[in-house]
């Protein structure tokens, strides 16, 4: 099984100095990268400024299929961040994670289409939490964690995701009417 964590896309370029958008060089942290450009695309973004484009997820399960030996794939992670947080009526209204998630399903689903073995598909994250390089402000989860009373409210994706679940796939939740965030 080969699992696959994917959260965004970077469209590149080789570069030996500032690009004409003003960009140079990769990201810090990323050895041998020094002369790449990563382009700024004109797609929607997280609360972190990432990329949102669901067809690379499709793209990178397809080419892994292609190229190398058979073998069962799983998205271990996916994911996005944003700035959510309980709302005066006390739920956490994310709307936005979950067109992310399912844009993202129905990109994996495009893959299952062109014959990949997808066996599974991981949400990042169960809960709020600390990130490695970024502390506690983004928040992934699908709850809500309040850090100081560690309290944890449900977000709208997570019962979304939860009758997405319980209907085995996008398609009944949108034949019922609506994206099921209730």
């Amino acid at each position: 099984m080969l699992g696959v964590n994917y959260y965004r896309r970077f469209t590149v370029a080789e570069s030996d100095g500032p690009m004409r958008d003003g960009t140079k060089g990769a990201p810090p942290g990323w050895p041998g990268a020094e002369r790449i450009a990563i382009l700024s695309q004109d797609v929607p973004r997280t609360s972190m400024g990432w990329e949102i484009d669901p067809s690379g997820l499709t793209e990178v399960l397809v080419h892994l299929h292609r190229n190398y030996p058979p073998v069962p794939i799983l998205v271990t992670e996916n994911g996005a961040a944003y700035d959510d947080h309980p709302a005066p009526d006390g739920h956490v209204h994310d709307h936005d994670r979950i067109d992310y998630l399912r844009r993202h399903l129905a990109a994996a689903h495009g893959a299952i289409e062109a014959g990949v073995d997808l066996r599974g598909y991981f949400v990042w994250s169960l809960l709020d939490n600390f990130e490695w390089a970024e502390g506690y402000v983004p928040r992934f989860g699908l709850v809500y964690v309040d850090y100081a009373s560690q309290r944890r409210i449900p977000k709208e994706s997570a019962g979304w995701y939860r009758r997405v679940i319980q209907d085995n796939g996008l398609a009944a939740i949108a034949d019922r009417g609506g994206d099921g965030w209730r």
